[in-house]
């Protein structure tokens, strides 16, 4: 039989259920499986036919170890890279990216993700050790104040290293870092669930299929969104398998990886129906090829307005995370945001 899974259909009205404790409610789910019709369930229907679905919906989140409990929470990205798609070169020396991680921390964001391989569409690999001498001293530099305060306070800023390689997440956590984000859901080698494990901080598990040099050739899908909830939960089931504390585990439907323009779009349309798998989400749109596709523009300078439009959506659908370029201007808008939401008003 295929799996079935229970989604919120969410609101910010105060109606029904608090999700996950966070500013959203909701008052009906989704059940659905592959190549199946939809069913709309009550909460009174939906903890009747699928308690257990219903559960990983209606209990509190955890906070994210190391984090602040409040969400969503904005991700400035801080690429060390000559080749990202949007800002490729623009802090490609380290004093360039020590400085630009220190204005998206004093514009808001509560996370800095420092990386130093390119995954977009057709980029080519870096070695171990070039990767290191990118990220390694940008991380140092922006935690050194934490670290030499020692104790952390629960809303400090927290620093993300975005790598698939096993020995640059143990450099960057000995570095400072205090998260993981891995576009290939820890499967790039055989060591990095162990590592992870190891490591025992949050771990952004990615949703992808191939390499940046195959993988838009891979977007045939059987049915689009149960095939990457599957997938997905695969990856959770291994790294709890592997010892990994499920609190510490988050996912990304990966957006614009080995994805269409149209099905990137339909996922975060979806963007909801990932909470069946009951970890907290993360979402990365911003700037990316399907925004331009959607809105008719084809520079990533000019996907401003979209990628703050996908942002709002994304928090209106729960996300945790919102993984940006453009901090300022996000920050802002989930101020309106948590502003609009009925929970605030409480």
């Amino acid at each position: 039989m295929d799996k079935r899974y229970l989604a919120p259909i969410l609101n910010q009205s105060g109606t029904g259920l608090p999700f996950a404790d966070g500013p959203l409610y909701f008052d009906r789910c989704r059940l659905f499986r592959r190549d199946r019709s939809d069913e709309i369930l009550s909460l009174a229907e939906a903890r009747s036919q699928v308690p257990k679905l219903m559960d990983r919906l209606q209990s509190p989140r955890q906070a994210i170890p190391g984090m602040g409990k409040s969400w969503p929470m904005v991700m400035g990205i801080v690429n060390v890279t000559p080749d990202s798609f949007h800002d490729g070169g623009k802090q490609e020396t380290t004093k360039a990216a020590i400085a630009h991680g220190r204005k998206l921390a004093a514009a808001g964001a509560a996370i800095l993700d420092i990386g130093g391989e390119s995954t977009r569409p057709g980029a080519d690999p870096v070695s171990v050790e070039l990767e290191l001498a990118r990220v390694i001293p940008v991380i140092e530099a922006l935690t050194a104040r934490d670290r030499a305060a020692g104790d952390l306070a629960a809303d400090s800023l927290v620093v993300s290293v975005d790598t698939r390689k096993p020995e640059v997440m143990a450099a960057a956590v000995a570095a400072g870092a205090r998260m993981i984000n891995d576009v290939t859901a820890l499967t790039y080698s055989a060591d990095s669930l162990c590592c992870a494990r190891d490591l025992n901080v949050p771990v952004v598990l990615m949703h992808s299929r191939g390499d940046p040099e195959t993988m838009q050739s891979m977007t045939d899908y059987d049915d689009l969104i149960p095939d990457i909830l599957d997938d997905l939960g695969r990856r959770i089931d291994a790294c709890l398998a592997a010892g990994i504390d499920g609190a510490n585990i988050l996912i990304d439907p990966g957006l614009g990886f080995a994805k269409t323009a149209a099905q990137s779009t339909e996922l975060l349309r979806r963007m909801a129906d990932l909470h069946a798998l009951g970890q907290p989400v993360l979402i990365g749109a911003s700037r990316k090829s399907f925004i331009g596709h959607m809105a008719g523009v084809t520079r990533t300078e000019d996907r401003l307005p979209g990628s703050l439009a996908a942002a709002m959506w994304a928090a209106q659908q729960g996300a945790t995370i919102i993984r940006v370029h453009d901090v300022p201007e996000t920050v802002q808008v989930m101020a309106i945001f948590e502003a609009l939401c009925y929970k605030s008003h409480r």
